[in-house]
């Protein structure tokens, strides 16, 4: 990789950590080319981003950014998921380590404050926007719903 190139990548890395809510950093070690194609699909699914990064271009990338004190845990064959939403690179990410033993996760970061594996876990549970605006209509028109087969009952019982 040349110097421009590492130019490039570095200034991708700031624009993606100044646009992102949340990161999720894991170790991809053991993944076959499969394995992380389908990954990148699930994430990409949920509406967040999956990249293989560089780790010392990453830390410089970290340095003046929200997520600053991540830095520390790049070592080693380091991957981020990242989103504008909170929820969703949280939710893809933990859904395919449940099936995939060698995707490890390792911590992350949402808005300035860290992510513990546990938080991380605890996010992912969280259930996405689309899915409370659906429970919410639902709610919302349940006592219409309710309403109008009691009046239906009504007026075929009058009718008879």
């Amino acid at each position: 990789m040349n110097r421009d190139e590492k130019a490039q990548l570095l200034a991708e890395l700031k624009q993606l950590f100044d646009e992102s809510e949340s990161i999720v950093i894991s170790h991809y070690k053991g993944l076959t080319v499969a394995e992380v194609s389908e990954l990148r699909n699930n994430i990409r699914k949920a509406g967040a981003g999956f990249k293989v990064t560089k780790n010392r271009i990453t830390r410089l990338a970290l340095k003046d950014s929200k997520f600053a004190d991540l830095a520390d845990q790049f070592t080693g064959p380091t991957a981020i998921a990242f989103a504008k939403d909170p929820v969703s690179a949280c939710k893809a990410c933990v859904e395919f380590a449940k099936g995939n033993e060698k995707f490890v996760i390792l911590g992350g970061a949402m808005g300035t404050g860290l992510l513990s594996l546990d938080e991380i876990n605890r996010l992912a549970s969280i259930p996405s926007v689309d899915e409370l605006r659906a429970k919410i209509i639902g709610l919302l028109q349940a006592p219409a719903a309710q309403l109008a087969r009691v009046t239906k009952a009504y007026s075929e019982k009058e009718a008879a």
